[in-house]
């Protein structure tokens, strides 16, 4: 990569970059990626593809990692069929607590919280409301 100068030409450059990192981001969610590896793929510094990502994006190459894990978390979570730990691991988050917290940050709830919340919203009706929809009618 040439010489990071602010021209014009260089900026276009630079977003084509940053637009690659994110979108590798975005289909690799689940794989062990860290900055200074996204940084080698696209030949920057870690330091500079930080810069760069915050300024075009917003937030740090890790904190748009971390959001696109917990909207995948979120999806397996409504599943149902994995336990929290199950769903760390399948993200690819390497420590439940380091997971816990920023789905916590993010979404007010814990994950196991959340799990149960949507479990309970497609859950069957209320036992009153199936006894009076299945209750024998008696033919008069």
């Amino acid at each position: 990569m040439a010489a990071h100068g602010g021209t014009a030409q260089q900026r276009l450059e630079d977003l084509a970059w940053l637009r690659r990192v994110r979108d590798r981001m975005d289909r690799e969610y689940a794989q062990p990626l860290d900055v200074e590896a996204l940084a080698r793929g696209v030949g920057m510094s870690a330091g500079h593809l930080s810069r760069q990502f915050k300024l075009a994006y917003g937030e740090s190459p890790y904190s748009y990692l971390m959001t696109r894990r917990i909207e995948r978390a979120m999806a397996l979570l409504r599943r149902g069929d994995l336990s929290v730990t199950e769903v760390c691991f399948e993200v690819g988050c390497s420590s439940l607590g380091t997971f816990s917290t920023r789905f916590t940050e993010l979404l007010g709830v814990s994950p196991g919280a959340y799990r149960l919340q949507m479990s309970s919203a497609t859950a069957e009706p209320p036992s009153c409301v199936i006894k009076q929809a299945t209750r024998p009618v008696r033919n008069r």
